[in-house]
């Protein structure tokens, strides 16, 4: 479906990065740190994208980035951007991840092969894992 290029991933977190447990944070959804992961090392730039603000949302970033997760914005398009009331929140993204899609999440190996026109198959034969750089 996609492309080599980069390109800008908003990514729900509840549900979605974790199971939801809100305003908890619930476990690790499978495989979700070691996708976000590879997708930064493929040069996706990742934003945190979530219902979460203040001591939650703080929680939450602090979590994703004990887990090697450091996100290129936090509810924002940019890291730059203010937001003044003024204009929708919506963000400028070219692909959301959310559990909230019609047919709830597709997991995230789908995910990844969706992104990458790579099927986990090849990716185990020709790269000994798909997530075997992260071993190093």
């Amino acid at each position: 479906m996609i492309v080599k290029e980069s390109l800008l991933i908003a990514v729900d977190f509840d549900g979605t990065i974790v199971d939801d447990a809100y305003p908890k944070i619930g476990a690790p959804k499978i495989f979700a740190f070691e996708t976000l992961k590879r997708l930064e090392h493929d040069g996706h730039r990742l934003i945190l994208w979530t219902y979460r603000s203040g001591r939650k949302l703080e929680e939450a970033v602090k979590f994703c980035k004990e887990n090697g997760i450091d996100f290129y914005a936090v509810n924002n398009s940019y890291p730059e951007e203010v937001f003044e009331g003024k204009i929708s929140r919506k963000i400028n993204a070219d692909y959301f991840i959310d559990d909230r899609n019609i047919g709830g999440f597709i997991g995230w190996g789908k995910v990844y092969q969706l992104l990458t026109n790579e099927l986990p198959n090849e990716n185990l034969k020709k790269k000994k894992g798909l997530f075997s750089f992260l071993k190093k």
